[in-house]
């Protein structure tokens, strides 16, 4: 079974690809750049090609021999579309890392074509959105009546460029929740309140996280709302933003924030992401008031990634799928994220 890592030079796909490594797999490495992705390739080993997201019959034909692809260039909004369509008709597994709510929705709306391929389409195969995927799935669980799902982490980590360009890109469309089983847009910041995530009671406020749409799917609960830590000043920026985020939907107003961005570091170094762990937290309550709550001790989020990644292509590629759109608890189980619990040795 041979599988690709598209965009296998930006931060994160790097780290992919050497976990990858690491496991005694071989991954063709392929991107956009074919100096980078050969320097990659050599330092590990591995094959590679170049190509460029230009058509869907293009890319199909890049893809003719590979069984999967785990999608790591973003933006996702701009690259996912194409690169599904492409793996429908080469009949190529889809994986990403994405945490972009439109881009689950953007995989849910090809799942007939997907299935009739015989092709699995599995978005968020990293820290978006596998533990709160599986936190939101165990909670369902323990309360199969459950009404109302609020789930959320804290991460200290900083943010890769990558996962920096995907919010900036959101903030012109301000927040999302679930309410009664329909996708509502609404304010940033739309609600506040304190969490003990696991490490002591802080402020949180509300994000259009990826799981308003994956914890739907996983469990049926019509009303989801994601949070992270906040505090009272940004809260009230995020807030103030409302009256102009108008502003962030024009492309001069991108183009300035991905500059920005651009001149950040690549991401987290490896020792930060030993150092730093994530807490996820969620809680379902049903009609009748009931609560069950969960916390989870979980990997740095980017390493996470790469670790989940490559463990959702090991068991897409040696499992039978009937092919369609899944979330990771659904296709894996929601005993996935006990693989990736925290420990001071784990990393």
């Amino acid at each position: 079974m041979k599988y690709m890592i598209y965009g296998a030079t930006g931060y994160t796909g790097e780290l992919i690809a050497k976990e990858a490594s690491a496991q005694g797999q071989q991954p063709l490495l392929a991107g956009r750049n074919p100096e980078k992705v050969a320097a990659m390739a050599k330092e590990l080993g591995l094959a590679h090609k170049s190509f460029a997201l230009e058509s869907v019959s293009q890319i199909a034909a890049e893809l003719a021999d590979v069984d999967l692809v785990i999608h790591c260039a973003g933006p996702f909004e701009l690259t996912a579309e194409i690169m599904m369509k492409a793996c429908i008709e080469s009949k190529t597994h889809y994986l990403d890392i994405t945490g972009e709510l439109d881009i689950f929705e953007l995989a849910f709306s090809f799942h007939e074509q997907a299935k009739a391929a015989g092709v699995v389409l599995c978005p968020g195969v990293g820290f978006d959105v596998i533990p709160t995927d599986c936190v939101a799935a165990q909670l369902k669980a323990k309360m199969p009546d459950a009404t109302h799902l609020q789930l959320g982490f804290d991460s200290r980590s900083r943010m890769s460029r990558g996962t920096a360009k995907t919010s900036a890109r959101r903030i012109g469309e301000g927040g999302a929740v679930r309410k009664n089983g329909k996708i509502t847009n609404v304010p940033l910041a739309y609600k506040s309140k304190k969490i003990d995530f696991g490490g002591g009671e802080k402020l949180a406020m509300t994000i259009p996280w990826g799981d308003v749409s994956t914890a739907y799917h996983s469990t049926g609960i019509g009303n989801i709302e994601v949070f992270i830590p906040a505090s009272p000043k940004l809260v009230s920026r995020m807030r103030k933003m409302n009256w102009f985020r108008w502003l962030f939907r024009m492309e001069f107003m991108k183009n300035w924030l991905m500059k920005k961005i651009d001149a950040q570091p690549a991401g987290p170094k490896d020792e930060e992401r030993a150092k730093y762990y994530t807490w996820v937290w969620g809680e379902a309550r049903n009609a009748k008031g009931d609560v069950e709550t969960m916390r989870k001790q979980v990997l740095n989020g980017y390493t996470l990634t790469a670790k989940g990644a490559v463990t959702m292509a090991k068991h897409v590629l040696t499992t039978e799928h009937e092919g369609g759109f899944s979330t990771p608890s659904k296709l894996y189980g929601a005993d996935l994220v006990e693989q990736f619990l925290y420990t001071p040795e784990a990393e």
